[in-house]
Protein backbone atom coordinates (compact mmCIF):
# COMPACT_ATOMS: atom_id res chain seq x y z
CA UNK A 1 0.00 0.00 0.00
CA UNK A 2 1.26 3.67 -0.86
CA UNK A 3 -0.48 6.59 0.78
CA UNK A 4 -0.11 9.81 -1.29
CA UNK A 5 0.07 12.93 1.48
CA UNK A 6 -0.03 16.87 1.10
CA UNK A 7 -0.52 19.09 4.35
CA UNK A 8 -0.79 22.94 4.85
CA UNK A 9 0.53 24.49 7.18
CA UNK A 10 1.20 27.54 9.00
CA UNK A 11 5.14 27.51 7.97
CA UNK A 12 7.87 25.29 8.05
CA UNK A 13 8.84 22.73 10.11
CA UNK A 14 10.80 23.78 12.39
CA UNK A 15 9.17 25.72 15.45
CA UNK A 16 6.20 25.87 16.79
CA UNK A 17 4.58 25.82 13.43
CA UNK A 18 1.12 23.69 12.84
CA UNK A 19 -1.03 21.95 10.62
CA UNK A 20 -4.23 23.61 8.78
CA UNK A 21 -4.98 21.26 6.01
CA UNK A 22 -4.20 17.72 5.74
CA UNK A 23 -4.95 15.11 2.61
CA UNK A 24 -4.28 11.26 2.28
CA UNK A 25 -5.27 9.32 -0.21
CA UNK A 26 -4.49 5.78 0.42
CA UNK A 27 -3.48 3.58 -3.13
CA UNK A 28 -3.22 -0.29 -3.79
CA UNK A 29 -0.81 0.26 -6.92
CA UNK A 30 -3.69 0.82 -9.25
CA UNK A 31 -6.41 2.59 -7.63
CA UNK A 32 -7.14 4.91 -4.33
CA UNK A 33 -8.81 2.48 -1.98
CA UNK A 34 -9.44 4.73 0.73
CA UNK A 35 -9.16 9.31 1.30
CA UNK A 36 -8.98 11.38 4.08
CA UNK A 37 -9.38 14.83 4.52
CA UNK A 38 -9.69 17.92 6.99
CA UNK A 39 -8.71 21.72 7.41
CA UNK A 40 -7.42 21.52 11.10
CA UNK A 41 -7.80 24.17 13.73
CA UNK A 42 -4.01 25.20 14.21
CA UNK A 43 -4.84 26.89 17.66
CA UNK A 44 -2.58 29.90 16.62
CA UNK A 45 -3.49 32.78 13.85
CA UNK A 46 -2.50 31.90 10.59
CA UNK A 47 0.10 34.41 8.97
CA UNK A 48 -0.80 36.49 6.09
CA UNK A 49 1.42 35.23 3.45
CA UNK A 50 0.17 31.31 4.00
CA UNK A 51 -3.50 32.34 4.07
CA UNK A 52 -2.68 34.83 0.50
CA UNK A 53 -0.92 31.20 -0.61
CA UNK A 54 -3.48 28.68 1.02
CA UNK A 55 -6.51 30.88 0.84
CA UNK A 56 -6.88 29.38 4.29
CA UNK A 57 -8.08 31.75 6.85
CA UNK A 58 -8.48 32.13 10.67
CA UNK A 59 -12.01 31.63 10.30
CA UNK A 60 -12.40 29.08 8.35
CA UNK A 61 -10.47 26.47 10.60
CA UNK A 62 -12.24 28.14 13.95
CA UNK A 63 -14.33 25.11 14.09
CA UNK A 64 -12.07 22.66 12.17
CA UNK A 65 -10.28 19.73 14.26
CA UNK A 66 -7.50 20.02 16.01
CA UNK A 67 -4.84 17.79 15.06
CA UNK A 68 -4.91 16.08 17.84
CA UNK A 69 -8.60 15.28 17.34
CA UNK A 70 -7.51 13.50 13.69
CA UNK A 71 -4.19 11.85 14.75
CA UNK A 72 -5.55 8.49 15.12
CA UNK A 73 -7.17 8.40 11.50
CA UNK A 74 -3.68 9.96 10.48
CA UNK A 75 -1.87 7.18 12.05
CA UNK A 76 -4.16 4.15 10.78
CA UNK A 77 -5.09 5.38 7.21
CA UNK A 78 -0.99 5.36 6.58
CA UNK A 79 -0.54 1.99 8.66
CA UNK A 80 1.29 -0.50 6.88
CA UNK A 81 1.97 1.92 3.50
CA UNK A 82 4.67 3.91 1.67
CA UNK A 83 4.32 7.33 2.36
CA UNK A 84 4.71 9.39 -0.20
CA UNK A 85 4.68 13.08 -1.34
CA UNK A 86 5.56 15.69 -3.54
CA UNK A 87 8.77 16.75 -1.65
CA UNK A 88 7.51 14.25 1.07
CA UNK A 89 10.56 15.44 4.22
CA UNK A 90 7.85 18.53 4.11
CA UNK A 91 5.09 16.51 4.50
CA UNK A 92 6.10 13.71 6.23
CA UNK A 93 8.06 15.71 8.91
CA UNK A 94 5.38 17.76 9.67
CA UNK A 95 3.69 14.64 9.98
CA UNK A 96 5.65 13.32 12.45
CA UNK A 97 6.40 16.40 14.70
CA UNK A 98 2.82 16.81 15.64
CA UNK A 99 3.01 12.98 16.19
CA UNK A 100 5.56 13.16 18.41
CA UNK A 101 4.23 16.35 20.47
CA UNK A 102 1.25 13.73 20.93
CA UNK A 103 3.36 10.74 22.37
CA UNK A 104 3.53 9.03 19.15
CA UNK A 105 6.40 7.53 17.67
CA UNK A 106 5.48 8.05 14.15
CA UNK A 107 7.67 5.82 11.45
CA UNK A 108 6.63 5.31 7.86
CA UNK A 109 8.89 4.57 4.63
CA UNK A 110 9.03 7.24 2.38
CA UNK A 111 9.22 8.07 -1.28
CA UNK A 112 9.75 11.79 -2.96
CA UNK A 113 7.91 12.40 -5.99
CA UNK A 114 10.11 15.08 -7.08
CA UNK A 115 13.00 12.58 -6.86
CA UNK A 116 11.62 9.41 -8.22
CA UNK A 117 10.58 12.51 -11.13
CA UNK A 118 13.62 13.41 -11.72
CA UNK A 119 14.59 9.67 -12.31
CA UNK A 120 11.72 8.77 -14.09
CA UNK A 121 10.61 11.46 -16.08
CA UNK A 122 13.86 13.42 -16.60
CA UNK A 123 14.21 16.57 -18.86
CA UNK A 124 11.52 18.84 -17.39
CA UNK A 125 13.06 22.46 -16.44
CA UNK A 126 11.02 22.61 -13.14
CA UNK A 127 10.33 19.92 -10.88
CA UNK A 128 7.69 21.63 -8.58
CA UNK A 129 3.79 20.25 -8.72
CA UNK A 130 2.72 23.20 -10.59
CA UNK A 131 5.19 23.58 -13.21
CA UNK A 132 5.35 19.41 -13.44
CA UNK A 133 2.01 18.99 -13.42
CA UNK A 134 1.45 21.51 -16.44
CA UNK A 135 3.92 19.92 -18.80
CA UNK A 136 2.41 16.67 -18.08
CA UNK A 137 -0.89 17.50 -18.73
CA UNK A 138 -2.03 16.24 -15.07
CA UNK A 139 -4.89 18.59 -13.97
CA UNK A 140 -4.14 20.44 -10.99
CA UNK A 141 -7.35 21.63 -9.51
CA UNK A 142 -7.07 23.77 -5.84
CA UNK A 143 -3.31 24.65 -5.90
CA UNK A 144 -1.52 25.15 -2.10
CA UNK A 145 -4.43 23.18 -0.96
CA UNK A 146 -4.40 19.76 0.64
CA UNK A 147 -6.89 18.01 -1.48
CA UNK A 148 -5.68 19.50 -5.13
CA UNK A 149 -2.16 19.24 -4.47
CA UNK A 150 -2.41 15.30 -3.13
CA UNK A 151 -4.63 14.58 -6.16
CA UNK A 152 -2.48 15.64 -8.41
CA UNK A 153 0.10 13.88 -6.98
CA UNK A 154 -1.84 10.54 -6.97
CA UNK A 155 -1.57 10.94 -10.91
CA UNK A 156 1.73 11.83 -10.77
CA UNK A 157 2.66 8.71 -8.77
CA UNK A 158 0.29 6.75 -11.18
CA UNK A 159 2.15 8.14 -13.67
CA UNK A 160 5.53 6.82 -12.04
CA UNK A 161 4.76 3.62 -11.63
CA UNK A 162 3.97 3.21 -15.61
CA UNK A 163 6.99 4.74 -16.32
CA UNK A 164 8.91 2.68 -13.94
CA UNK A 165 10.85 0.15 -16.15
CA UNK A 166 14.09 -0.27 -13.96
CA UNK A 167 11.80 -1.06 -10.55
CA UNK A 168 12.64 1.86 -8.71
CA UNK A 169 9.46 2.11 -6.91
CA UNK A 170 8.88 -0.86 -4.41
CA UNK A 171 5.96 -2.91 -5.45
CA UNK A 172 4.40 -5.03 -2.31
CA UNK A 173 3.74 -8.40 -2.92
CA UNK A 174 0.46 -10.33 -1.25
CA UNK A 175 2.03 -11.22 1.36
CA UNK A 176 3.06 -7.28 2.15
CA UNK A 177 6.63 -7.87 1.87
CA UNK A 178 8.38 -4.83 0.22
CA UNK A 179 10.16 -6.73 -3.14
CA UNK A 180 12.52 -3.88 -3.96
CA UNK A 181 14.19 -1.13 -2.00
CA UNK A 182 13.73 2.26 -2.17
CA UNK A 183 16.37 4.33 -4.02
CA UNK A 184 18.80 6.38 -2.20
Amino acid sequence: MYCIVDVETTGGVKGPTRLTEIAIFRHDGQQVVDSFHSLLNPGCPIPPFIRHLTGISDEMVQDAPTFAEVANDVINITQDAIFIAHNVGFDFNFIQKELNWLGHDYLRRTLCTVRMSRKLLPGHPSYSLGKLCRSLNIPLNGRHRAQGDAAATVQLFEMLLRNDSQGLIPRINPLMEYTSSLPA
